[in-house]
């Protein structure tokens, strides 16, 4: 590995800032388990059944990801009327879609709970949370929107400003409502709803002013691109969480210390992912850009650096997380039997960071190229084979060990099949029509 590259200043450039914003954005679940964590065992679990439902909606990142991906290659094909007007439809399509889901979790907030699983009073202040934090997840898809299309424009401080200020307010807001006004967790609630909408607020003005009134009219040729690049990320990140959500399913069959041992391990596993995530935002940006200017040669070799930096990043993570094997989950749990299960889990959480790396490096590098048909595809694989050993791992009780197996093969098929459509560079696609 070469210690200096002619990219590694620009990388770094907007890598912080990317890091600074994906670390903020969790914070508003922190803060809200936080609080109402000291309300009751009711109250807390109805938190998490309508985290579950939120959570969701991760699924439509695609309007961030592609719009990040067309605003960066629009520019640097020097068409800038076109970069901004992509980025006003980002915002009429986010904005939609928000409001749409706003209304549907406002009528079928209790259908939704009870699909959940959860009943009596839980699921009473489930479905009250959920009809409250609903009025701001028009404002969440703004952000969505906001934060790609500003991305594409090399952006990253503006937009990490306005999630910052909307965490601070989010805190300062429930302690005000819970504990000053003793609304509960309908002050936790209407403390998010309100942060979540000022943080809305916040992004509109950035992409008017960003992109210009006169360029914030409808245009269907615009959101039919985005859509058309969309989709396919929509169908990766759908099949990515499924996978997830699988696993969780799965682990919970086994016993309380097994669900224990798999929670700390995938817990840090997400808390890890920030810093590979934000090299693969790196990417995003530079490749679209590079690409859209007709640098093919540079988009490659951009791509080999964050691939190899994000590797050794993963590689750093592994080598932390052996060492402190014995550490780490204490700091979680002092059970016995969630202690000796992550014991058992820990060398393929540990070992699976630096191939994790390089998955998030070529997701990133393959979204900025808007290679979307393969992406979804090669993910659609992935998921059907982790599919596949997690119903091994039920049958052959092979129990939260087996779960983290089958993680490994997703990650793993991840980056067979991705590697193999980088190496062969057919997804080197220069310019902007």
């Amino acid at each position: 590995m070469r210690l200096r590259s002619a990219f590694d200043r620009e990388i770094f450039r907007l890598a912080v800032p990317a890091l600074g914003a994906l670390a903020a954005e969790p914070l508003y679940v922190l803060v809200d388990t936080a609080i109402v964590g000291h309300l009751g065992r009711s109250q807390l679990a109805a938190l998490g059944a309508a985290a579950t439902v939120v959570s969701v909606f991760g699924m439509f990142n695609f309007l961030q990801y592609a719009t990040t991906a067309q605003v960066a290659r629009a520019t640097g094909a020097n068409q800038d009327v076109d970069a901004r007007r992509l980025g006003a439809q980002a915002f009429w399509l986010s904005l939609a879609i928000g409001i749409v889901l706003c209304v549907a979790l406002v009528l079928l907030a209790g259908e939704v709970v009870a699909l959940v699983g959860v009943e009596g009073q839980t699921a009473d202040y489930a479905e009250t949370y959920l009809r409250i934090v609903a009025l701001g997840v028009p404002s969440f898809f703004l952000a969505l929107s906001g934060q790609g299309f500003l991305r594409g424009r090399s952006e990253l401080t503006a937009p990490l400003v306005v999630i910052v200020l909307a965490n601070v307010l989010n805190a300062a807001l429930e302690v005000l409502f819970v504990y000053g006004f003793g609304w509960g967790i309908e002050g936790s609630a209407w403390g998010t709803a309100i942060a979540q909408s000022c943080m809305g607020a916040g992004f509109v003005w950035l992409i008017v002013s960003r992109a210009g009134r006169e360029n914030m009219a409808p245009a269907v040729r615009f959101a039919r691109r985005l859509l058309s690049v969309g989709k396919f990320i929509f169908v990766r990140t759908a099949a990515l969480i499924s996978a997830f959500l699988l696993a969780g399913a799965v682990v919970a069959r086994f016993g309380d210390a097994e669900l224990g041992a798999y929670q700390i391990s995938f817990q840090l596993f997400l808390a890890l992912a920030l810093a590979l995530d934000a090299i693969a935002i790196a990417g995003q940006i530079l490749v679209g850009r590079e690409l859209g200017a007709g640098r093919p040669d540079r988009a490659y070799d951009a791509s080999v650096r964050m691939i190899t930096l994000s590797v050794a990043t993963g590689a750093l993570f592994a080598v932390l997380l052996l060492a402190l094997a014995d550490v780490l989950p204490r700091l979680f749990s002092s059970d016995a039997e969630v202690l000796a299960e992550c014991a058992a889990l820990w060398p393929i959480f540990a070992l699976l960071q630096p191939v994790s790396g390089a998955v998030f490096a070529l997701d990133g590098i393959l979204i900025g190229a808007s290679d979307g048909p393969y992406i979804a595809g090669s993910m659609v694989v992935a998921f059907a084979a982790c599919t596949a050993c997690l119903g091994l791992a039920v049958a052959e009780n092979w129990g939260v060990r087996g779960v983290w197996a089958a993680l490994a093969v997703l990650i793993l098929v991840r980056a067979v099949t991705m590697g193999a459509r980088f190496a062969r560079r057919r997804w080197l696609v220069t310019g902007w029509a």
